[in-house]
């Protein structure tokens, strides 16, 4: 059985610390939210896999490498002879505004399908699976495997946790609120930030409409911290409980809410208290924020206590 199974498109990325058009040095990687997720779960001690399509090219193999690299299973990538693998890049105009331009139209993680992701499901066997709003705005075979997914995994008794992750370069917000609404009625944790809440629901009160059908919603909002709401079993109906943000100085924030996601489902894998898994949950996207790259600065399990140091402390 393995702990966790998420699928998507994951990009080779190119990064400059200035406008791109200005030439210059520049960084390469892989960026993908579904793999940032597993990288970040992988890091925190369990086993995680990874299910998505590349070129049967350079690029794909270089998003093989370091997911390999990094303990994620990759038994379920397929690379494909006639698509090419997608790229990113992005570059910061300004301190912490990152700009970011797509080549993906068209790529082989475009043609996920759902009979491999069904067929992966079984294979793994997996205790949660996650899934994202990127996945389905990909195309429609995209959409209808992600659907497929979320249908048999719940229909398994499998938890499965839904990023809304909305992303303006890919469709309009009224494509995705069509899309990630008929994921909900076999999603248990919603992870959303506060500007995405509408996406999910037109009801005046949004958390407690949510609650309705889902088990728990976590709404993030930077700076000040997340919000973990759930069925409350006393006379309230929504029980809720705030984390905030630590206070860190903050390097580049692409990528803290998949580093967000993975401290609070490897936390959800330990059977930790909601309490417990926001605590993860911020600890993990603090870690990110203050280096550059997606994954790159993800924590492991021993590095979770560091935060607990002030800044510019050297251990020796």
């Amino acid at each position: 059985m393995t702990d966790l199974l998420t699928f998507g498109e994951t990009m080779v990325s190119v990064r400059t610390a200035r406008p791109m058009c200005l030439g210059g040095d520049a960084h390469l990687s892989v960026a993908g939210s579904e793999s940032n997720v597993a990288i970040g779960v992988a890091r925190l001690g369990h086993d995680a896999a990874w299910l998505s399509a590349v070129g049967n090219d350079e690029p794909g193999r270089l998003i093989q490498r370091t997911l390999r690299a990094e303990n994620v299973d990759t038994t379920y990538l397929r690379f494909s002879d006639d698509l090419f693998t997608g790229f990113i890049a992005f570059d910061q105009p300004s301190h912490d505004i990152t700009r970011v331009s797509y080549h993906r139209r068209g790529s082989a993680a475009s043609t996920l399908t759902a009979s491999e992701i069904t067929a992966a499901l079984t294979a793994a066997n997996p205790r949660l699976l996650h899934v994202t709003g990127i996945t389905p705005a990909l195309s429609e075979t995209a959409r209808a495997a992600t659907l497929t997914a979320v249908r048999t995994a719940s229909a398994a008794g499998i938890q499965v946790s839904l990023d809304v992750n909305y992303r303006a370069r890919l469709w309009s917000r009224a494509e995705a609120s069509v899309a990630v609404r008929e994921l909900l009625p076999h999603i248990h944790t919603v992870f959303t930030s506060d500007d995405e809440l509408d996406l999910l629901t037109d009801a005046s009160n949004p958390v407690a409409d949510l609650l309705k059908t889902v088990e728990t919603l976590v709404v993030t909002a930077g700076g000040k911290g997340a919000w973990a709401h759930t069925k409350s079993a006393g006379p309230a109906e929504v029980h809720t409980i705030h984390r905030p943000a630590l206070p860190v100085t903050v390097v580049d924030s692409i990528g803290a809410g998949d580093a967000f996601v993975s401290g609070y489902l490897s936390a959800t894998l330990d059977n930790l208290s909601t309490e417990s898994r926001l605590e993860r949950a911020t600890t993990s996207g603090a870690f990110c924020v203050t280096a550059y790259g997606d994954w790159e600065s993800l924590p492991t399990r021993e590095d979770l206590s560091l935060l607990a140091h002030s800044q510019g402390t050297a251990l020796r």
